[in-house]
């Protein structure tokens, strides 16, 4: 048996910012990882992108925040976390294109340096047939992050802060006694008047011992890569609006990917090389160039999403449950919003509320059934997602 202030159930890198900000509020905090290490599950396996190009001012600060943090983090902590600012490149069908200027100047309002920009500029960025595109929109802060390097400085500092991190130890039980919560592993109990839920994709079936309801569940991405074609690796990452594919270049290479509403809602971290059809087909006509491209098995993966009904995470704390906070179904943008994730917790617990960022968008309690309304369905005004 021990004791601490909070105990954070996951050492990905959402549930490793909630440690540092929280330990470094002053708080005795206890990490518990299932796996053998951190950032082995969804966050390892990530794309590892960061944008700032939302619709809605909560997400845009999260975003912003998130990429501002990773911007300054050797400045501030002398750890360097990969930030890259490589751009993202939204490329907008006509009947988005007003939508997304006003958005555009909603981030613009709130710091973001974006521009809209020609279709033949964004040409010029990527060959791309411009059919059916209004424009596009450009974001050079944009970009992505090492999130092995970012997991491990944020639990580093966690650690130089006083907190504890136990590998090798799942939640086997969760109890609720009194004014505490005790989480048994199979080697010890912990017991804290506070716990962070931040098991990603695994979140509902641990809030379910606890007897509570956290409708989050897997769903499966592949990142295909291609061989090295060093005169196309400068590509920025670049969505195409009108099917959801995207590609960017890493390391020589080029990354695509497209869709995963079709996967079942379990842990599938394999690879569908026949998947690489449907890719190319949702993009070869944007992208002609790509039936030309070779590809390379070995350099291409699968993670997932931790995914909610209405793609918006949960942050915050659980309505009846006192002690209990959530971090988790961030549905594919966990990396770049961990930073402000893992600060607003940190002000949930000790503070009582998140006050730098309004997140009653985020609280699980817009999920409640209203009048007429289907239960676990978004209630109406959840905030909209860019893509």
């Amino acid at each position: 048996m021990s004791t601490a202030d909070v105990v954070v159930l996951g050492a990905g890198i959402v549930g490793a910012s909630c440690a540092y900000h929280l330990a470094a509020r002053g708080r005795r905090v206890v990490v518990l990882e299932r796996r053998d290490g951190p950032a082995q599950g969804s966050t390892g396996r990530s794309n590892a992108c960061v944008r700032a190009q939302w619709t809605d001012p909560t997400n845009i600060a999260l975003s912003w925040g998130g990429i501002q943090a990773y911007r300054d983090f050797e400045a501030r902590h002398g750890v360097d976390v990969g930030y890259r600012p490589f751009g993202y490149l939204l490329l907008v069908p006509e009947h988005r294109w007003d939508d997304h200027l006003r958005a555009m100047e909603l981030q613009r309002s709130m710091g973001v340096p974006v521009s809209a920009v020609t279709v033949a500029e964004a040409g010029e960025r990527i060959p791309l047939t411009p059919t059916g595109l209004a424009g596009a929109t450009w974001c050079p802060a944009d970009g992505g992050v090492d999130p092995h390097l970012a997991t491990t400085a944020y639990l580093g500092m966690a650690r130089q802060h006083g907190a504890r991190v136990l590998a090798r130890s799942p939640a086997v039980t969760i109890e609720h006694r009194g004014d505490r919560w005790a989480v048994r592993t199979p080697d010890a109990v912990v017991e804290a008047t506070a716990v962070v839920n931040a098991t990603g994709g695994w979140a509902g079936e641990v809030a379910g011992l606890a007897g509570l309801t956290v409708p989050v569940h897997h769903s499966r991405r592949m990142i295909f890569a291609s061989a090295p074609v060093p005169d196309r690796s400068r590509v920025p990452m670049t969505i195409d609006l009108t099917t959801g594919f995207f590609i960017r270049g890493e390391n020589g290479r080029l990354l695509m990917g497209y869709g995963g509403s079709h996967e079942p809602p379990v842990y599938n971290d394999s690879l569908d090389w026949d998947w690489l059809e449907r890719v190319m087909l949702a993009g070869i006509d944007r992208f002609p160039w790509l039936g030309d491209l070779p590809m390379d098995r070995a350099a291409s993966w699968a993670g997932t999403y931790e995914v909610t009904p209405d793609h918006l995470p949960f942050v915050g704390a659980m309505p009846g449950a006192e002690g209990w906070f959530n971090a988790c179904g961030f549905s594919g943008h966990g990396v770049m919003q961990a930073p402000m994730a893992g600060l607003l917790v940190a002000e949930e617990v000790v503070d009582g509320r998140a006050h730098t960022i309004d997140i009653d968008t985020l609280r699980i309690e817009r999920l409640c059934q209203l009048p007429g309304q289907p239960p676990g369905q978004p209630r109406a005004g959840a905030a909209e997602l860019v893509f």
